[in-house]
């Protein structure tokens, strides 16, 4: 009778960005059972956020770096609901533009992870060679390269001139061109596909057990993605895959990525003109909900408010909470070796599992 292993991969890991442990069970090289265990990375980020509600829109962008400006969004749209006002047109378009910017940047830094854990180290450094473009893109727009901090309770506080539109557009378009042929690689590649078909599957039954959401979910055939409701002006389809393995999730990235490019396109053509924002006056009072679709799937901010300067409560969801927890679906039957691949493939974030 083959004896069961217990091996322990992380907190730390070469591969894993951040703390986080996977107790796996072994039969000879084939994994049979996994524990995801978090706690290595808590910072208490809620507590302090039920606090002054306009320090707050700064505090939530610190939750996590790759996807901070969906927070403040997130954030400032429940404010905006508590307060009950309409951004201008004009705002909601750029709050658009800037999200798929950083979904640009999250899902390059998400592929070029994927390639260095594969040994793909010039392809995992051209990613970031263009993630870097990105960048500095968003930089020269906000003045930020990672918390943009232009939101505000009202709408944004920069606008996105005719000048910074023709570079956007020019830097999208090197991108595109030069992402095509990084993307080919990706599809093509044979030692890439070894490595990802077939690994780590997560079926549609299991996908929904999980609750995965993103990426995650819709790689393994469940279309969903809440854009469908803020992007309706955009013509905005999910983009969907039924294999569940690591080689759709990586898929799903790619054609996304193609996705964002031209929503972006779209959002600067349909820019209104008009103001960046409306006061608001006053504190806040009673409790508001509201999702969004970061890059690595449905964040969720659950705002209660008492009529003070400080907030009663705040709660945050997000996406990397419940796919890393799938993980232990995904491992079971593969082999060791396939571990750090397949986890990679999931996009996980430990700052914002644990906030």
């Amino acid at each position: 009778m083959t004896k069961t292993t217990l091996i322990p991969v992380g907190p730390q890991h070469p591969v894993f960005l951040e703390p986080l442990n996977i107790s796996l069970k072994l039969k000879e090289e084939t994994v049979v059972g996994a524990e995801i265990n978090y706690g290595f990375n808590h910072r208490g980020l809620e507590k302090a956020m039920a606090a002054d509600f306009r320090r707050t829109i700064y505090m939530c962008e610190r939750i996590c770096g790759i996807c901070s400006f969906y927070h403040s969004t997130a954030y400032c749209q429940s404010m905006e609901s508590l307060f009950k006002v309409e951004v201008p047109e004009r705002a909601r378009f750029i709050r658009l533009v800037m999200m798929e910017c950083q979904r640009l940047t999250s899902h390059t830094l998400a592929l070029g992870h994927t390639a260095e854990a594969m040994g793909y180290e010039s392809l995992f450094m051209q990613l970031f060679r263009e993630r870097e473009a990105l960048m500095r893109l968003v930089n020269d727009i906000s003045g930020n390269r990672v918390h943009y901090s232009i939101n505000t309770i009202g709408g944004v506080r920069r606008d996105i001139p005719m000048e910074k539109q023709k570079e956007m557009l020019s830097v999208l378009d090197g991108l595109e061109t030069r992402f095509a042929k990084l993307a080919k690689v990706f599809k093509d590649d044979r030692t890439i596909k070894e490595r990802t078909i077939g690994k780590g599957v997560l079926t549609k039954e299991m996908a929904k057990k999980y609750c995965v959401v993103g990426p995650v979910a819709r790689a393994s055939g469940i279309p969903e993605d809440i854009r469908t409701s803020y992007c309706r002006d955009l013509d905005f389809q999910p983009i969907v895959r039924d294999e569940g393995d690591s080689y759709a999730r990586s898929m799903v990235r790619v054609d996304e990525t193609f996705q964002s490019i031209q929503l972006i396109r779209k959002a600067l053509t349909m820019l209104p003109e008009g103001p960046l924002e409306v006061p608001v006056k006053g504190n806040p009072s009673g409790e508001a909900f509201i999702r969004l679709e970061a890059p690595r799937g449905e964040v969720i901010y659950y705002v209660k408010a008492k009529g003070t300067v400080d907030l009663e409560r705040i709660k945050v969801k997000t996406p990397a909470f419940v796919n890393v927890a799938a993980l232990s679906a995904m491992v079971p039957g593969c082999e060791m070796p396939d571990i750090p691949v397949i986890t990679v493939s999931v996009d996980p974030c430990i700052c914002c599992t644990e906030r």
